[in-house]
């Protein structure tokens, strides 16, 4: 019988320490330690393995990448064209949000095109996901589905069937490695159970899928190494309050980063969204104080969204500066700006700003909507609802050049846009849309009277 010793591994990070403490050194996070058991194994470093490695030549190698269309476009978009065979990819996302409902439509949809497909679940029994996919219609009778939490198992399982082609975890955390010594959920049985899941779907060509749980931060549950094992990450976002869901890719081997797959959530699951500006933009025609529509980009896909700002007189010592979708300290320094290089001072202003729709910003792009939306908002004078502002903000005033700003403009063209202040930096831009260039923030003036 091997001896085990003890150490305490840090629920956060994965830091490995002797003895307990209440805060790890390594992630500065307290509370996080958890003991674990881990037993003394014999080194194998003095014994060379008789298994040879297999060494190709890059430009002979010809193997083609293989992909399983879904058939659901918002997220082949997302991952880049389908999911690639052999691949894994790791999907995270509040509770509730619909990250199993997705999951069961893409086994039903590969199901449909005569892929052979295994979900498993840790979480649910049996009845619970019949129940589901029978409210949802995706009970195509070629679905396989089992139950259990057994790491050794579900190995056994997928290595036993050569036909199949794609495999549904949920969750991650659920599972469990008999040789790894604690509880599931913990670092070490996450991390073991990763590792043996990416090795059995390079080895056999199965592409899997393992849903993860975050934690209260938004972050996936587990150690950082989880994402780093995985090919792609996707993030499930969207709230209880509204019907809309974001999928995100915030890491992809196989295609573009920041990605995102625009669904509505129904009764009988996840509707995709083909054309997400409808949604996000206001339906009504006319012009109000402190509205501006900014061109953003979503990986390769330009979005229009409704940027709301909101000035009102304030009686604290210290006025509030509230934000939804966007980075509070980026406001603030646009409240600098303008105070310094533009005349309006609002430091002494309540300052609102809301991004529509749910979807959070963290492109520059938007400083320049932002500007005009607090001009118009403290001056309560509309701005034209057929204009779109793109450009970024330097702390001097200036209006910078952005990333792709022909297909944001051509995007916006599409949806009815006549006019568009952009950076007067702006070079060999091929679109129908009247342009507005302008190199400082001074000239907002002017030019949105002219609008």
């Amino acid at each position: 019988m091997l001896k085990t010793k003890e150490i305490y591994v840090c629920q956060n990070c994965g830091a490995q320490h002797r003895k307990w403490q209440g805060k790890c050194d390594e992630c500065n996070s307290w509370n996080s330690m958890i003991a674990e058991n881990i037993p003394h194994k014999l080194s194998t470093r003095s014994t060379p393995s008789s298994k040879q490695l297999d060494i190709f030549d890059l430009k002979s190698y010809d193997r083609p990448l293989v992909r399983l269309a879904s058939n659901i476009q918002e997220l082949d978009r997302v991952l880049g064209g389908g999911i690639v065979q052999g691949s894994i990819i790791l999907l995270g996302g509040n509770p509730g949000i619909g990250k199993s409902t997705l999951l069961l439509q893409v086994v039903n949809k590969l199901s449909e095109s005569g892929y052979k497909t295994l979900y498993i679940s840790g979480e649910e029994s049996l009845e619970q996901i019949k129940l589901r996919a029978t409210r949802l219609h995706t009970i195509h009778p070629s679905i396989q589905i089992a139950t259990s939490t057994l790491l050794r198992t579900i190995l056994t399982a997928i290595e036993s069937d050569s036909e199949l082609d794609f495999v549904v975890i949920d969750s991650i955390q659920t599972l469990y490695d008999e040789e790894v010594n604690s509880s599931p959920g913990t670092v070490s049985q996450v991390r073991a159970c990763a590792l043996e899941l990416t090795k059995i779907a390079k080895s056999h060509g199965v592409s899997i899928v393992l849903i993860g749980h975050v934690t209260k931060d938004g972050y996936i549950a587990g150690p950082k190494v989880l994402e780093h094992m995985v090919d792609t990450v996707l993030y499930f976002e969207g709230d209880h309050a509204n019907d809309l869901r974001v999928v995100r890719a915030v890491k992809n081997r196989f295609g573009a980063v920041n990605e995102i797959g625009v669904f509505e959530m129904s009764e009988i699951g996840l509707a995709e969204v083909p054309n997400p500006s409808s949604i996000f933009l206001p339906t009504r025609q006319k012009s109000i104080a402190g509205s501006t529509i900014f061109a953003s980009m979503e990986g390769s896909r330009p979005i229009l969204l409704e940027i709301q700002a909101l000035v009102v007189p304030s009686f604290l010592a210290i006025p509030r500066r509230s934000t939804v979708g966007w980075d509070s300290n980026r406001l603030a320094m646009m409240i600098a700006i303008l105070s310094s290089s533009f005349g309006l001072n609002l430091l002494d202003k309540e300052v609102y700003l809301n991004v529509t729709g749910g979807l959070k910003i963290s492109e520059p792009g938007v400083d320049l909507a932002v500007v005009a939306a607090l001009i118009s908002a403290a001056s309560n004078i509309p701005i034209d609802y057929n204009t779109v502002f793109i450009g970024e903000v330097g702390l001097s005033g200036e209006v910078r050049q952005t990333a792709l700003l022909e297909s944001r403009l051509n995007e916006a063209y599409r949806l009815g846009f006549t006019k568009a202040i952009v950076p007067a930096s702006i070079k060999n831009i091929a679109c129908k849309i009247s342009i507005f260039p302008i190199a400082h923030i001074k000239e907002l003036k002017k030019t949105l009277s002219t609008l």
